[in-house]
């Protein structure tokens, strides 16, 4: 007999995995000069950020079929405005880099994501500094480096763009759970784009105006209605499979699948890309950061564990004293009884905490790597 729940998860990751990889390549294809040749990042990015602003806007306003959060100006202000500002710039930096450098290559570079993530957390003090996770931290950063000192076509301009916006997501992350988990508010994908993507675009416009705008006036730019409006599309219909994988799976899954993905996209990318070239440096120093990163991974996993089910065994605890309070007889069975249960509800999926604080902050995630 067929599984069909695991059936639809494997499904919804091979979904998951074909459009982060898709929109990638497709992003790379359209903007560099030798294919598409449409040299202009903050124009393309400000297509998906007007694109997927008006869909959740149709989504939440129109067809209802999410509600919109109880949003004030002073929410708006301090939460959304500054993280609206980081992940514009953490994509247009991110776009920029596919006219310097190659799609394997950014991939490698995007090992530094936990790298970048741990010290602004714990530049804005979300997290502290740890001699095992900073011996994972340097192991990553090793690797990066062996990798981009095998790196063929080097290229100093579109790896400083890279790693800027490399920081800048992992600074939009941060500030993502340190504001809205504060205020106590929570975004799923439709409500993200909704909120954030308006935002990012009006960021997005005053470097598109002193930057683009003049070579659009200059340059004989191509248009195609359809090439732009099914990259715009692929976009968002990630932003919403990142969703349903994190729904279905859990953060270890997906960051699994994530790894699975890298692999893909860099054999991919020399193939469809022929003047992408690995060297053996590359692949030896990618395997590093990767061991680091996968090191780092398990560590923050058993964390989340260990502190759910630390959380989970005190209410219990308190559960357990205050039915013994409300009763005056006590009856052997029925402590039994709240000790079976309590073991039971023990027995609650691995991926489960992750999944919660994931989703507590997966506008993150989600508007996000995905247009990169």
């Amino acid at each position: 007999m067929i599984n069909r729940p695991l059936v639809l998860t494997y499904l919804y990751l091979f979904i998951y995995i074909l459009l982060s990889s898709g929109v990638i390549l497709y992003n790379k294809w359209v903007l560099s000069p030798k294919y598409f040749n449409f040299p202009l990042p903050i124009t393309l990015t400000m297509i998906h950020m007007g694109f997927s602003g008006a869909v959740a806007f149709f989504l939440v306003r129109v067809f209802k079929v999410v509600s919109p959060v109880k949003m004030t100006f002073e929410i708006y202000a301090t939460c959304v405005i500054p993280i609206s500002a980081f992940f514009a710039s953490s994509l247009w930096f991110g776009n920029t880099a596919y006219l310097h450098i190659s799609v394997a290559f950014i991939q490698m570079l995007k090992a530094l994501m936990p790298v970048a993530t741990f010290l602004m957390a714990v530049v804005c003090g979300t997290d502290k500094l740890r001699c095992d996770v900073f011996f994972n931290m340097l192991l990553v950063s090793v690797g990066v480096v062996v990798s981009s000192y095998g790196e063929i076509h080097f290229n100093v301009v579109g790896t400083v763009y890279q790693v800027t916006g490399i920081f800048a997501e992992a600074l939009r992350l941060v500030l993502t759970q340190v504001l809205l988990q504060k205020k106590g508010l929570t975004l799923n994908p439709i409500t993200s784009l909704y909120y954030i993507a308006p935002c990012s675009f009006v960021f997005l416009f005053v470097p598109w105006y002193l930057l683009e705008k003049p070579n659009m006036q200059v340059t004989q730019i191509q248009f195609n209605f359809w090439i732009f409006f099914s990259n715009a599309l692929c976009a968002l219909a990630l932003n919403f499979s990142i969703f349903l994988v994190i729904g279905r799976t859990g953060a270890v899954t997906i960051r699994v699948a994530g790894v699975l993905k890298d692999w893909i996209l860099i054999a991919l990318s020399t193939v469809i890309f022929p003047e992408s070239t690995i060297t053996g440096l590359n692949i030896i120093g990618y395997a590093i950061a990767l061991c680091g990163v996968l090191m780092y991974n398990y560590i923050k996993v058993k964390d989340v564990r260990a502190s759910q089910l630390s959380s989970e065994s005190i209410p219990e605890r308190m559960d357990w004293k205050l039915e013994k309070r409300s009763s005056d007889i006590f009856t052997p069975n029925s402590n039994n009884g709240n000790g079976v249960s309590g073991s039971s509800d023990m027995n609650v999926d691995e991926e489960a905490p992750l999944l919660a604080s994931r989703l507590s902050h997966s506008g993150r995630m989600q508007v996000g790597n995905h247009n990169k």
